[in-house]
Parts: structure tokens; sequence; C-alpha cells
């Protein structure tokens, strides 16, 4: 049954990173997947085959005369993973519609004033600072989405608009990493307390510096940014005024931001922060149109329930099915391993950490591997499986680096990442056209990158 339950694993993860071969919605194998190990595991658990660890280290088993609160201790442990989840899902949903109600009011049109150059390097610089701040506010795939279609409106020519595509991406990626709200992975280490957001500030801001602006610094001496690019830059400020942009774009970035300052005053979870967030901007949004310009069904149009049905719910299930499916094997025993002398049980993601820990005893080693894999596979469940592996203490330098490698290496093919598939999608980015041309400047950013960590580590730390 053990076997089985890895297998449906494996088989799951294949379908998630052939996605595009097989045109299949990752979503579906993430769910089915989930839905399917713990089913198994229950089977398991109820017919004495299988143990469960809990989040306290407890195992749970109807066997050998150990009954006693087992089926209780099984239910607290899935209500516990499914808990967890719930905290990202509910903190992604709430950012989400912020965004959203912001692209709605065209907000972010307001972008369009900040570019004030014909100048292919100057552009570069300023699209890509532009990429590196925005990710590490409301994330590095809505980050890519709003300064793709912002090229789209200043560069016409698509030969020109690739090269900033795809800057965008290393941009969008290495801003995400430094951030507790700027990407999937950090949020859920932070989520699960194991960053704080000023120790990941602290330690992975200049690292993801580098990474981004190396690449940038190279390329802007490559001939695609050489010489003048013809920019419209004008802002449609009639619309801008009449929808209140630029209120909507400076509220909903600062209710963001606001969220890791009401952690760090309440010492609440950061989902509650979000709520309030969204409840803010939700209640401005209904109030500051002109009711003269606006019936009820144009207000309708630029309401937060419009916001809400544009949010891509799939992405949610995603994240859903995953993080269940690595919440399964983090619960499923696998073996035992001699700790402080001491022969304990542990789950299949611990028993996995501590074989691989023989294999390559260098944990900084396994983290830059766990980049390089991030470019292949998706990086949420690999940071997940990391969380089940590991149990380093908060803002430990190890979830600094599994933060930097994880949100960073993606970089490295333009399937390496959420900004990277938004980016291909958008701008119809060929996979190898992008290995040829920019691969090199991202492998180029996150090894230099992960050197300056490591060396930040050994003289500061």
């Amino acid at each position: 049954m053990t076997a089985i339950i890895i297998l449906l694993f494996v088989l799951g993860y294949m379908s998630i990173v052939f996605e595009h071969p097989l045109k299949l919605d990752k979503t579906v194998p993430a769910l089915l997947m989930a839905a399917l190990m713990w089913a198994l595991l229950s089977v398991g658990f109820n017919m004495g085959w299988l143990s469960v660890i809990d989040s306290h280290e407890h195992v749970w088993s109807l066997m050998g005369g150990h009954a006693k609160g087992a089926h209780e201790g099984f239910q607290n442990t899935l209500l516990h993973h499914l808990g967890k989840t719930a905290e990202i899902l509910i903190f992604l949903i709430g950012a989400m519609t912020i965004v959203e109600l912001i692209d709605l009011h065209r907000g972010f049109e307001v972008l369009k004033g900040y570019v004030g150059t014909n100048s292919k390097r100057k552009l570069l610089w300023i699209i890509g600072g532009l990429g590196f701040v925005l990710s590490a506010i409301i994330d590095n795939l809505t980050a890519t989405i709003v300064l793709v279609t912002l090229l789209r409106k200043i560069i016409p020519k698509h030969s020109d608009r690739l090269w900033y595509a795809a800057l965008v991406v290393i941009a969008a990626n290495a801003g995400g990493a430094w951030s507790p709200i700027g990407d999937v992975t950090t949020t859920m280490l932070w989520i699960a307390h194991k960053v704080s957001a000023l120790g990941l500030i602290e330690h992975v801001f200049i690292p993801s510096v580098v990474c981004f602006v190396l690449p940038a610094f190279v390329a802007s001496y490559m001939k695609p940014f050489r010489g003048q690019v013809k920019v419209d830059a004008k802002e449609d400020l009639v619309a801008e005024k009449l929808l209140s942009s630029r209120l909507m774009l400076y509220l909903g970035l600062s209710a963001i931001v606001f969220v890791p300052i009401f952690k760090t005053l309440t010492h609440l979870p950061p989902y509650l922060g979000m709520m309030l967030s969204l409840g803010v901007v939700w209640l401005v949004s209904e109030y500051i149109h002109p009711e003269e310009n606006f019936s009820e069904e144009r207000r309708h149009l630029y309401s937060a329930h419009k916001a809400l049905s544009r949010i891509e719910m799939s992405s949610i299930l995603f994240f859903l099915g995953i993080l269940m499916a690595v919440a399964a094997l983090e619960s499923l025993v696998y073996g035992s391993i001699n700790h402080n002398g001491e022969t304990i049980q542990v789950g299949t993601l611990r028993y996995m950490a501590e074989a691989l820990a023989k294999i390559v005893p260098n944990v900084d080693i396994v983290i830059i591997i766990l980049g390089v894999l991030s470019a292949i596979i998706d990086n949420v469940p690999l940071v997940a499986a990391a969380m089940g592996m590991y149990d380093f203490p908060l803002d430990s330098s190890y979830w600094h680096f599994i933060a930097y490698s994880a949100g960073t290496g993606g970089s490295m093919l333009i399937i390496g990442s959420a900004a990277g598939v938004a980016a291909m999608g958008m701008e119809k980015i060929d996979f190898i056209w992008y290995f040829k041309k920019i691969a090199w400047l991202a492998a180029l950013g996150f090894l230099a990158g992960a050197g300056i960590f490591m060396l930040e580590q050994q003289l500061f730390y």
C-alpha cells in the first residue's frame, strides 16, 4: 500500500511536469492525486496496514493494540494539513482580488507614466526595476502579467518586446524571492513559520538583487538592447480620473504591503491581515465612483464581484491539490531513523531527507540542486516537500536559501516558473529561443546570487 501511494504521487507529479505535451491542465492530476492518496492512506490505516505521523511527531496506528485515539489522531492530522493549506489559499484569494480590483480600475496604466525614455538600454532598467519591485508586492506572476501587458502598449514591435518580456521573467522571479508576499513558495514558508518577513528580506534581498542586476547588466550590452525604440507612453488621463486609477493603485499596493506589518504587530496569521486589507480596498471601491457617471450596471463592471469572477480559481485548486498530496506523503510513516541515539519512526519525506543527507552531505548543494530542478518541475511541490523533509528552526539560513533557490531557479527555463509560463503564453515565446538566448543569463544570475548568499552567511551569520 505504501508503494502504491508513492507511485500515485510520482505519476501525478509527472502528469503535472508534462502538462503541455499531454494538453492537460495541471489542476486535474493535482486534485486526483491528493484525493486518491488520502483515500488509500485512510483505507490502509483503517485496515491496520499503515501508520500516520502528526505535526507533533506522534505516530498513530491501529496495529499492535495501539488503537486508542488512533481514529481521532488520523482525523486531526488531516484537518491540520487542510487548515495549513487553507491559510495559504485564503491569503492568495485575498491578494488576487485586490490585484484584480486595481486592474479593473486601470490602476496599472499609471505605470506608463514611469516610462519616459526611447533608449533601449534605459528602458530595460526601468522595466526590469519595475518588475523587481512590483513582484515583491503583488507577486511575480501578477507583476509579469502587468508588465507584459504594459510592454504591449508601449512597444509595438514583437521582436523587440520578446527580449524585454524575457528579462521581466528574470526580474520578477528575483524580486519575488526576497518578499514574503512575492512568490507562492515564500508565502508558504512565511505562513508555516519557517521564515519571518524581516529575516527573509535581510538574508535574501542582496542575493536577489545580484540575481536580477547581473543578467540585466550583461544583457544591456547585447545587440537587442542597443539604440533607440519608439515608445508610446501616453496616459489616458480622462479614464484615469473617472476610475480613480491612481488612488486604487496606491491603495491596493499599500494594502498588500500592510499584511506583513499586521502580522508583526498582532502576531496573528497573515490571512487575517489579508482579509482586513481586502475589506478596506473593497469598501473604498464601492464609493469612489461619481454617481452621475455610473449606472448600477456600469458600477458592476468595476466592483469586487467582478474582480472575484476574474480570479484564476484553477491555480487555487492546483495549490490545494499539490499541497494536500505532499501532506499525505509527509503523514505516511515510511520507516525508522536513528535520532540522537534513539530509533524513531518518521514520515516519507523526512525519511527521504535522511537518505539524501547520506548521499549528498552538504545541504547547500542539495538546495542548489533544488533550484535547478525548479526550472524543470513546479517549485510549489518542491518547497512543500522540503518543508516536510527538514525541521530547521525559524529563520534558519537553509530556509532562506530554499526561498532564494526555488524562487529564482525557475528563470532558467521559460516553463520553470509561473511568471515564465504567463509570459510564454502572452507573447508566444518559443521554448528553444528562450533556452538559447536567455537561459544562460538566468543561470548566471542564479549562481551568482547563490554564491553571494553563501558568502554572506559565512561572513555575517
